[in-house]
């Protein structure tokens, strides 16, 4: 059963933008084709458009379904996915596994904007798109919205329950670690707490900061698993769910309306955050 976890608010939504075809060159990405302005993927994906039935993140009125991040799980894992199953053996500690697993991704993406790397203001890679470079040149590139989807597969790759979520101008992983005592903030995805920020954009940042703007604010997130690779539209209204931090209290639902009215008007975009 697909599960959709909003955690509310989502001021936000990735903007279109144009990517030359010469920035995929990873599989599984391999028969990228332009049609109209857009680059989509193998799946009929489009990497330079976040909105839409079609867009990598499928942003609707009222919800949105991260769809690139199910291209690197089930019957499409691969190498993302198994690099978090690298870490199983080597760190039997849960604990232990997750912070080894956020300082991996933290450590070997650049943070590099797109603009800068692409000449081009958005382009979404896939996790084995990312973690293949990694593998080759044993660093790789990339913004928020690269790092949350590899930080995402290699989680559920080591055993993780993960999700990825949304707010005002950014996207982050999240990992489900509810005895994780080093995060001052904790978060609950449709009321189930026990949730962690991952924030990798920043070399300084550890597992479980998360930056203030994200704190006591209306989020969107959405739990990671094996599901279809399709152009749909996600038609699952969000659930009103809260931040909270350890000394019990929490964030205040943000209206329902506002919420829907915000997701598809406003735009995201994706910025480095540091402690």
């Amino acid at each position: 059963m697909k599960r959709i976890k909003i955690l509310l608010l989502i001021i936000s939504v990735l903007v279109a933008v144009i990517v030359d075809t010469d920035s995929i060159s990873a599989n599984p990405s391999e028969g990228a084709q332009e049609r109209n302005g857009d680059i989509f993927d193998d799946w009929g994906i489009s990497r330079t458009r976040a909105f839409g039935e079609d867009g990598f993140y499928q942003i609707s009125e009222i919800t949105f379904r991260p769809v690139i991040a199910f291209e690197s799980l089930g019957e499409h894992t691969d190498l993302a996915h198994s690099l978090g199953e690298q870490f199983i053996t080597e760190y039997p500690n849960q604990i232990q596994r997750a912070e080894a697993i956020f300082r991996f991704v933290r450590d070997r993406v650049n943070y590099t904007t797109d603009i800068d790397q692409f000449n081009h203001e958005e382009y979404a890679q896939n996790a084995d798109e990312l973690a293949s470079i990694i593998v080759q040149n044993r660093a790789g590139y990339g913004d928020c919205e690269d790092s949350t989807v590899l930080l995402a597969i290699m989680y559920k790759g080591a055993g993780y329950r993960s999700a990825i979520a949304v707010g005002p101008g950014h996207t982050a992983a999240m990992v489900y670690l509810p005895d994780y005592k080093k995060a001052a903030v904790i978060f609950q995805l449709d009321g189930e707490s026990g949730w962690v920020w991952a924030e990798a954009t920043a070399k300084n940042n550890h597992l479980g900061w998360a930056p203030k703007e994200v704190i006591s604010t209306e989020l969107a997130g959405y739990e990671i698993s094996e599901e279809p690779i399709a152009p749909v539209e996600p038609l699952t209204e969000p659930s009103a769910v809260t931040t909270i931090n350890r000394k019990g209290t929490s964030s205040l639902p943000f209206p329902l309306i506002g919420v829907i009215v915000l997701l598809w008007l406003l735009p995201l975009f994706c910025r480095r955050r540091a402690r």
